[in-house]
């Protein structure tokens, strides 16, 4: 949603303000979560001695159980809440963790297939909930933040793969190591629940339309049909696409960048992992002030300039005939990377009951990007090289920046109350009890 330029800041509900902050957090474990795993792969490579072709389709199974999670999670939010979303996501991220370091410590490439599967589950079914809060929160505050959250997780992967290289240069064992990241991310996540989820305002309801349950349908059944209505609009499915080259251009720098800076201009691993770091950096930096661009410009203005500013920046990377002129390639490349994604979550979650279903459907486009980028590029590299490959993603973030209209806000129309017996009750006792969680008067 586009908001008028805040003139001033007023305090903000004690509630919004805890919840905003945990969030943040939530955020931001994510982040040190994915990173410091990631950090141990060349390890976990080592003790099982596997092939890179090995170790890429072992690594291809977390994809895959966060693609078919992903498109289920929706409903289970939309189900049972954001609450127990996260909470069923913690214990299946703490299963999966351990068994990921139980797996190269023993030998078992199964322990490891398992946890990893595990581990893109967990990923999928919490990643929903914390973004449709997000959308709640960012309404209820009345100003853009939904950026700042994903820079938390930026901000959290950088600590993440910290810890991760800190661990391999002390040669902690990965059991030990994920062991003790599993626990920390339980109590994190359990010290959270109580405060991160806002209760539904009264005046939400009335605005979000609620598909018609079949006669007889079970509690809870007009949610479900409402999660899945959203595999059936036009506009979620589109902005899905904007989603999905935006994680097509971020997860291939995340994959590709530093060894295309090793192959490309022959610089050391080192080097190339500090322009991997010049690249999230710039991504989080936009992602941190960005907030009042949108609020003064419009989501679709920012959209179609950032990837205008993304094709720059790849082109500029792949073709540039120096060093110099790559880095700053890639400084735009991240600049422009930035808020795409943080933009699409945000026009998915315009209607408040149907955010679940809407989030889960972009971000199943996420998942495919993640699950075909990498092979794809693969395939490009051994022909044209690395750097020249990355210049490809360009074509993406031109169909992003011609689909750049589909984020606008929706104008959902303002509707009677329902009348009684046409929410199930826990949802209509909601909207009767809860008072609305918004920033208090100056």
């Amino acid at each position: 949603m586009n908001h008028p330029a805040p003139t001033g800041r007023t305090p903000l509900h004690p509630d919004l303000a805890r919840a905003r902050w945990l969030l943040m957090g939530l955020f931001a474990l994510t982040g040190i979560t994915f990173s410091s795993w990631l950090a141990r792969i060349p390890t976990v490579r080592d003790a099982l001695g596997l092939s890179t072709a090995e170790l890429g389709g072992i690594l291809l199974i977390g994809s895959v159980g966060a693609l078919l999670t992903v498109t289920a999670s929706g409903i289970v939010v939309q189900r049972f809440g954001s609450r127990r979303a996260i909470l069923a996501s913690t214990v299946v991220l703490a299963v999966g963790y351990v068994l990921m370091g139980i797996g190269p410590t023993t030998g078992s490439v199964a322990l490891l297939a398992v946890g990893i599967f595990l581990n893109g589950v967990a990923v999928a079914l919490g990643n929903v909930p914390i973004n449709v809060e997000s959308g709640r929160i960012e309404r209820a505050m009345g100003r853009t933040v939904i950026p700042q959250f994903h820079a938390a997780f930026s901000i959290g992967a950088v600590t993440g793969s910290a810890i991760g290289a800190a661990a391999s240069h002390l040669d902690v064992p990965v059991a030990a190591q994920f062991t003790v990241i599993a626990a920390v991310a339980v109590v994190w996540r359990l010290a959270s629940l109580r405060g991160v989820v806002l209760p539904y305002a009264p005046d939400e309801m009335p605005r979000a339309r609620i598909a018609p349950a079949a006669p007889g349908a079970p509690k809870g059944g007009r949610r479900i049909a409402s999660a899945l209505d959203s595999w059936r609009e036009p506009r979620t499915l589109l902005i899905g696409v904007v989603v999905m080259a935006a994680a097509l251009s971020e997860g291939s720098a995340n994959d590709w960048l530093s060894l295309a800076v090793v192959d490309g201009f022959d610089r050391t691993e080192a080097v190339g992992g500090i322009v991997l770091g010049l690249f999230v950096a710039s991504m989080t930096v936009v992602r941190l002030l960005g907030t009042r661009l949108l609020d003064r410009l419009g989501r679709v203005v920012v959209l179609r300039a950032s990837g205008v500013v993304s094709i720059v920046g790849l082109l500029l990377f792949g073709l540039a005939p120096s060093f110099e002129l790559a880095g700053i390639g890639v400084a735009l490349w991240g600049f422009g990377a930035a808020l795409a994604v943080p933009v699409g979550i945000a026009a998915a979650s315009d209607d408040p009951l149907r955010a679940a279903g809407r989030v889960a459907v972009v971000s199943s486009f996420a998942s495919v990007a993640s699950i075909a980028a990498p092979p794809l590029l693969g395939i490009a590299a051994e022909s044209i090289g690395a750097r020249h490959a990355l210049s490809l993603i360009a074509v993406a973030m031109v169909v992003s920046v011609l689909l750049a209209k589909q984020v606008a806000p929706q104008r959902t129309t303002v509707v009677p109350p329902p009348a009684t017996g046409e929410l199930d009750d826990e949802l209509a006792a909601l909207v009767a009890t809860t008072p609305r969680a918004v920033p208090t008067p100056s």
